[in-house]
């Protein structure tokens, strides 16, 4: 992101929940110009045994942007298969400020033009609706929740012990109005975990209807898998199963 975004607030949220989660976890910060608005990057990394703290080009699993551009600008850093998370939230970086140049057009259109994984969300509208755009990376990681793959109540934790207690109720309501706001996908938006816990085919969990929809992210909870695995049930002489 760029400066004043909350990144380092984020980076801390994803450090707990993972250590939370029982990993070994390394997080790096790289400031930049953050006073002026520059860009601001922080890697988190997790896993059995962590080593580095730093990801280079072509390891990250997510990237998690809350400025387009800078979505754009790491994309080098994501690795094949890999999902980029962003806010469509623009910020003009000085050679726009100053009219060197403009700020690119189509940015999304020509990352999912070149097959990148790419799912772009209004945060700071999410965060308004919650209260305060300053909520906006908390809304951000609700949006990316189900990508990161951590427990549902883990990350709510993990907000809950990093946010500082003036902001920790609309940063709670931005992060639960985040994750219900992926519903507008559907459940087919979670076809390979419906496929993993129903024990059907990919082919199969897509056939489920839209308004078979789960309630929460990352990953869903036990009554969201519930609902699909019910809906499928009825047609397993059809499809039967794996």
């Amino acid at each position: 992101g760029v400066g004043g975004q909350g990144t380092l607030l984020a980076s801390k949220i994803l450090g707990k929940a993972a250590m939370d989660s029982g990993y070994d976890v390394k997080v790096s910060e790289v400031h930049g110009m953050s006073q002026r608005g520059g860009s601001v990057v922080t890697y988190v990394r997790y896993g059995e045994a962590v080593y580095s703290p730093v990801i280079t080009k072509g390891q990250a699993d997510v990237i998690l942007s809350f400025e387009l551009l800078e979505a754009a600008r790491w994309l080098p850093n994501l690795k094949l298969g890999g999902t980029i998370v962003t806010s469509t939230q623009q910020i003009n970086p000085m050679p726009v400020v100053t009219g060197a140049m403009d700020y690119p057009s189509e940015i999304v259109e020509d990352m999912t033009g070149i097959g990148v994984d790419l799912r772009a969300f209004d945060a700071p509208e999410i965060a308004r609706r919650a209260g305060s755009e300053r909520a906006s990376n908390v809304a951000l990681i609700g949006l990316a929740a189900d990508v990161l793959g951590f427990d549902h109540e883990i990350l709510r934790n993990a907000v809950a012990a990093c946010v500082p207690a003036k902001a920790l109720e609309v940063n709670m309501k931005a992060y639960d109005m985040a994750c219900d706001s992926i519903n507008k996908y559907g459940a087919a938006h979670y076809r390979d975990i419906i496929a993993r816990y129903c024990k059907v085919d990919a082919a199969v969990a897509d056939s489920i209807p839209a308004d078979v929809r789960y309630r929460h992210a990352a990953p869903p909870r036990e009554e969201d898998l519930a609902r699909a695995g019910k809906w499928l049930a009825g047609k397993k002489e059809v499809y039967g199963k794996k």
